[in-house]
Parts: C-alpha cells; sequence; structure tokens
C-alpha cells in the first residue's frame, strides 16, 4: 500500500502544480491595481521629442483639467494598434494626451507619429526607461489619467473602443 501512494505522488504533485499554473495564467492582468493611483505623479523632467517644445515634466501635469499620458514606442505592435483610438481621444474637447516615449529610439519615435498622426501635446524622451520604472510600467503601452497631479486610473495594454467607451471617458466625463 505504502509503494502505491509513493508511486502516485509525484503524479499528485503534478497535477496540483498544473492547476496552479493555468488559473495563474489566465488571470486578466490589465485589472491588476497599481500602487501609484491615487498618488501624485513621480518628479520627472524629460527632453522634448519635438524640437519646437519645451522639456515634458512632472509639472505639466498639475491642473484642474484631467490629463492622458500614454506610454508608448515605436517597436511595440500593440501601440500601433492603439493609435487611431489615442488620434479619436485626442480630437474630444478638453482630452491632453501626452507621450511618455519608452526606451525607444527618438528618430524611430518622430516617424511612428508622423506616419500615424500625433495626439500628443509633447512627448517626453525617456530612452533609459528610468521614469517608465518610477511610473510603475512593465509593459507598453500603458495610460494614466491624471488629474490635479495625482494618478487616478492605470490602463494595462492597448486601448480598445469597448474600454474607451466604458471606462476612459465616464472617468474623464466625472473629472471634469
Amino acid at each position: 500500500m505504502k509503494n502505491k501512494i509513493i508511486y502516485y505522488l509525484p503524479i499528485l504533485i503534478t497535477f496540483i502544480v498544473c492547476i496552479f499554473f493555468f488559473f495563474s495564467l489566465s488571470n486578466d492582468t490589465s485589472k491588476l491595481s497599481s500602487p501609484i493611483i491615487g498618488k501624485e505623479v513621480p518628479e520627472f523632467s524629460l527632453k522634448s521629442l519635438f524640437k519646437n517644445k519645451k522639456n515634458f515634466s512632472s509639472s505639466d501635469l498639475y491642473s484642474e483639467d484631467p490629463k492622458i499620458v500614454n506610454v508608448f514606442a515605436s517597436w511595440c505592435v500593440p501601440c500601433r494598434a492603439e493609435h487611431d483610438i489615442l488620434m479619436l481621444l485626442s480630437k474630444l474637447e478638453g482630452v491632453q494626451i501626452y507621450g511618455l516615449n519608452y526606451k525607444d529610439n527618438p528618430i524611430e519615435a518622430k516617424n511612428f507619429i508622423e506616419e500615424l498622426g500625433n495626439p500628443y501635446i509633447n512627448v517626453g524622451i525617456d530612452e533609459k526607461g528610468r521614469t517608465g520604472i518610477d511610473w510603475g510600467v512593465y509593459g507598453i503601452p500603458e495610460s494614466f489619467i491624471i488629474h490635479n497631479g495625482r494618478v487616478v486610473y492605470k490602463h494595462i495594454g492597448p486601448i480598445h473602443i469597448s474600454e474607451l467607451e466604458e471606462t476612459i471617458l465616464p472617468i474623464l466625463k466625472d473629472l471634469k
């Protein structure tokens, strides 16, 4: 009897581990809370991607009007997919979108924006990713809604039209 238990024990342990991984991998990471929500934006000052703009800094995000910070890169395929939504969002009255160009080549980032359109008021260059780390970025694209210098909402992954209508626009409306 003891030998039968020892024989089946590895199979049982493997089965339990597989169940654990199955449920862990099926979690929707976009619903994870972020420790930055409710806190002031991290202090930063980044060189602008655009020559005719001043540096993009945390002080730009302190106002009564809600602002969106979108973390993107030209090499990011999901960033390209969400760009049409950002263009649409930028055309809405009172919506200001700032970009954080994350670990990217500035020339390629400019080409990306020239090709797809510019939804951004300003874009900060974060070539080394240090500012992204301060914001808690761990995968791009990520977008943050800011109000009075505080992070109100964090969206992980590309924004889809349904998420724009069901989540982002209602938050922006409530903040106005």
